[in-house]
């Protein structure tokens, strides 16, 4: 058998294959049942806290002096809901709609990203407070010295306002809340929105104006009941990673489903680590500023998913102000908003692909996109221009190819001779071809190597197209109006069918039994019925590649073919 024949067949199994494999992960986690129990009345034990760092022995005459870093003693209790007793605050700015009752973010709506492309469709929701979508970013303080708030109570607003709206001309808007202990300690807690971000800065300033030290710990943590997700081929995000996300030096993560706690807790330490709960397109994240050192840890109570970071006891001095600030991420995977985060390895919550080379391919690759779009303002023509720069890239190795099938098809008189002269013999056939091919200085796998080169840019690509936010509800022209969503008239499929086929007829076939021609002429259905469901952004780029290859191809071997050379008769 031809062995260019074999690559190609091997290639188009291999990246069927993989994303296959990619696919199936996504469907072997099951699906979540949605509970229907009701929010618990809030109480003592309601809260979701960690065990306490028992108070230093000693105290330091500095202002505020970081206690040594102790793991926290014991599994922390079961975290529970927020209590809906408890006073809220209504937050609007341009890219924002939050309900905050001091100690959690119990609301988020994102108005610039509507559910469907659907005229007054609801905005894109995260936080929330209804039990079957349950989503909170949480955030309290723990003490073994003496009353500390958590998220459930004892932070309070401020002031009397419970409406704030970032207005005409204003940049941004801060909305504060406060907490006053036994003891003459208090806590200000301000969130800060700015326009046009979606990171709100949350500010601890603890104050102790009474005659002992107090030592505490800020905890950060987002609580999630994992979302129920339709799987399918025509569900883009069903293949996007649904689950939670840590950065301690290295990118981790865990997905939603039965084995969330499979290999532990996790509890590591770090000194300039994030947590955050991804899923297709969103994500919302806990940034420390700084080097603040804290503890990661991972638990999953009855009412969801949990990832938490813990930080190091913090020792104030009679008379002294401590301060702690973060930045609550909550929003798109916008790449130019993560990037300006400066946050380390914050960009891997675009997730191109667990695999870091792909996943820097895939960076390479938006990177690339972004810019086509900014000349050409429509995705789907940066996706085509995208296809132009990679084929005026390869071009080389596809002359090479394309004379490579023009000398195979001058000489495939001569290879059907010699099957037919040494009959079921394949090992003599073989044999004699190879001698053939070696003696008239062809190479049966030159052809082979675009192919091999383009497969990481399709699988790599496959998950930009899946993964970017910036691509959602993006229309190209006419009937495609969403670039990851599938073709809807299934047009874009059928036409790489025929692509494919085309170029299949233009490419020699020396040595091929018919079982062998029957397999190649099922390969373009087979591998286009597969593509169908895929985005129709990369069925856009792969019949934009077939298409240029095609029409390369007719043309190199007009150019450079040569009559074919005429079969002697077999003795």
């Amino acid at each position: 058998m031809n062995q260019t024949r074999v690559f190609l067949i091997l290639a188009w199994l291999m990246v069927a294959m993989l994303l296959w494999m990619e696919w199936g992960k996504e469907q072997a986690a099951p699906p979540t049942e949605a509970t229907t129990t009701s929010l618990p009345a809030a109480g003592p034990d309601a809260a979701a806290i960690p065990a306490p760092v028992p108070a230093a022995t000693t105290t330091s005459a500095a202002p505020c002096v970081p206690a040594p870093a102790v793991p926290a003693g014991g599994p922390p209790p079961l975290p529970r809901v927020p209590s809906a007793a408890a006073a809220r605050v209504h937050v609007r700015t341009d890219v924002l709609d939050l309900v905050l009752d001091g100690g959690s973010v119990l609301q988020a709506d994102l108005p610039k990203f509507p559910q469907t492309r659907q005229p007054g469709s609801a905005p894109v929701r995260l936080f929330d407070t209804d039990p079957a979508h349950l989503y909170a970013a949480q955030a309290g303080w723990v003490s073994a010295s003496g009353a500390a708030p958590n998220h459930q109570s004892g932070f309070v607003p401020a002031g009397p306002e419970r409406d704030f709206v970032l207005a005409d001309g204003q940049e941004q808007v801060v909305v504060p809340f406060v907490w006053h202990g036994p003891d003459g300690v208090s806590i200000r807690r301000t969130y800060t929105l700015t326009r046009g971000s979606y990171a709100v800065e949350v500010r601890d300033e603890v104050v102790n104006q009474g005659s002992t030290p107090w030592q505490g710990q800020i905890y950060r943590q987002l609580l999630r009941k994992p979302p129920q997700i339709k799987r399918g081929y025509t569900q883009p995000e069903s293949f996007s990673f649904t689950g939670t996300a840590w950065y301690n030096g290295e990118y981790q993560r865990r997905k939603f489903d039965e084995d969330y706690l499979e290999d532990g807790r996790v509890n590591q330490r770090t000194e300039r680590g994030w947590i955050a709960m991804l899923q297709h397109h969103f994500f919302s994240a806990w940034i420390p500023e700084g080097q603040q050192a804290s503890t990661i840890s991972l638990d999953a109570p009855a009412s969801g998913a949990l990832v938490r970071e813990l930080g190091d006891p913090l020792l104030v001095a009679p008379g002294a102000t401590a301060t702690t600030q973060a930045r609550l991420y909550v929003g798109p995977k916008l790449v130019s908003e993560i990037r300006a985060q400066q946050v380390p390895g914050l960009e891997r919550a675009v997730d191109y692909s667990q695999f870091s080379i792909l996943a820097i391919l895939g960076e390479g690759l938006f990177w690339v996109l972004s810019h086509l779009y900014g000349l050409f303002g429509n995705w789907g023509w940066a996706i085509i221009g995208l296809v132009v720069l990679v084929k005026a890239v390869l071009y080389p190795l596809s002359a090479a190819q394309y004379k490579s099938f023009a000398k195979m098809r001058k000489f495939q008189p001569r290879i059907q001779q010699l099957k037919e002269r040494y009959g079921d013999d394949k090992q003599k056939f073989q044999t004699a071809m190879m001698e053939l091919y070696k003696k008239e200085k062809i190479n049966p796998m030159g052809g082979c190597l675009p192919i091999l080169v383009q497969m990481p840019v399709f699988l790599a690509l496959y998950w930009v197209l899946v993964e970017s936010v910036e691509l959602r509800h993006a229309p190209w022209i006419l009937w495609i109006q969403d670039l990851t969503a599938r073709d809807p008239y299934f047009i874009l499929p059928v036409i790489n069918v025929a692509v494919m086929w085309f170029t299949q007829k233009l490419q020699p076939a020396p040595g091929m039994d018919p079982m062998q021609q029957k397999m190649m002429q099922f390969m373009p259905v087979a591998f286009g019925v597969m593509m169908a469901f895929f985005p129709a952004g990369l069925v856009l780029y792969w019949v934009t590649n077939g298409g240029l290859g095609l029409l390369q191809q007719w043309w190199m071997m007009k150019r450079h073919g040569e009559p074919a050379a005429k079969a002697t008769p077999a003795k």
